[in-house]
Formats: C-alpha cells, structure tokens, sequence
C-alpha cells in the first residue's frame, strides 16, 4: 500500500492534483461529508454518501485516485480554497465529518467527537442501536486528544451550529479480513454488513434529529 504522503500541500493545492475529485450535492441542512476520502481513509467518502442520499442529507466529499495518498489535518481544510466546500459549509446546520483510523487495541471503537455534543449524543446512540458488537465512545475524556474533533476550524464545526466528527475503524469500513469471512456478508469495502447498519444508524440518526 502506498504510504500517506505529508509533504506540505495546501487544500487548494490537493484539490488541483491530477486525479482528484470533490463531489457535492445539495439537499438538506444535515450535511455528510468525507474530505479524506478516495485512496486516502478508504470507504468514507461512500458511506457519507449513502447516509446523505438515503436521508435526504448534504453531501460532500474529496476523493484521492490510486496513486495519491495525501493527509491534510483538518484543521487545515480552508473552505476559501474551495468554492465547493463553502457553498456545503453556507448551506449546513449541522456537519458530520466521517474519518477512518486504525490504532491498536481500537479495532472495534467508533469515536464521536465535534463541538455539537447533544448530536454527537444523538448519533452515538442510533449506532449503538444498530452496531451491538462495536464500542461507540462520545466521552470526549476518553476519546484520544487528537481525534476529539474540537479545533474551531475543523470543517465538521463550520456550520451553523458545528456538528460531529466520526472516527471509523478499519473493521466497520469493511476493511478487514473479518469482512471477507463474515458469515451471511455480501463482501468487503461498502457491501460488509457492517458497514450496512453503520449507515442505517446515521440515516436514522439525521431522519429523527429535532435539533434538541
């Protein structure tokens, strides 16, 4: 697998490397999103995507091709590099920022950062619902200081009223070995079972949010 790049690239910049795309659709004032997407945290850009069209959400997503694997922080995603993320960013109540990661001892831990707590709540809840076998953390004192989500220019934290950023292991992207062997599964990547009721519990979560 090809190493993630760090060389230092602007967002603009990235956004220009051949073979990278942004996709954007506008719907309602929930908005997914996956600016890590593509090659790099693989299968978030689909499950954001799936969520949003199944939920009647925004959507927007950076996809990297197969010869690129380039980590910006998020911290550095400046929507003025991009008219496209302004244009989600001006339209969204509320972002749901979806990351992959993988860390030891972690393989079964979805955690549930951003500054919007009471939807972080409301999200963590509906996945517990629909991922039993998974460890669903919206503590943020025990979530990992740097996966917490909580920089004010963190995109996921742009819209109106901030939103979630959402650490996905390996596992629940469908990107295990477990994926491939799980009895009744459909396949790997997108089609794991797993990854099938992760997107049910964001669909449901969006579907039902009052904005309580």
């Amino acid at each position: 697998m090809q190493a993630v790049s760090h060389r230092p690239l602007r967002f603009g910049q990235l956004l220009a490397e051949p073979g990278v795309v942004e996709e954007l659709t506008i719907r309602g004032p929930i908005g997914f999103c996956a600016f890590h997407g593509g090659n790099l945290e693989r299968v978030t850009d689909q499950i954001a995507k799936q969520a949003a069209q199944r939920s009647g959400a925004s959507y927007y997503g950076v996809l990297q091709p197969k010869s690129l694997r380039h980590h910006i922080p998020s911290s550095k995603i400046d929507p003025n590099e991009s008219p496209a993320l302004t244009t989600f960013l001006d339209h969204c109540d509320i972002v749901v920022a979806l990351h992959g990661y993988g860390r030891h001892h972690h393989w079964s831990t979805l955690q549930v950062g951003g500054l919007n707590r009471s939807f972080a709540r409301h999200i963590a809840h509906h996945l517990r619902w629909e991922l039993a076998a998974y460890s669903i953390v919206d503590d943020l004192n025990q979530i990992p200081r740097d996966l917490r989500g909580q920089h004010p220019q963190n995109p996921c934290n742009l819209g109106r009223l901030s939103g979630v950023q959402l650490e996905l292991p390996p596992r629940v992207r469908g990107l295990t070995p477990l994926a491939e062997h799980w009895p009744g599964s459909a396949g790997v990547g997108p089609n794991f079972t797993h990854v099938n009721h992760l997107v049910q519990g964001l669909v449901t979560a969006a579907q039902l949010w009052s904005g309580a």
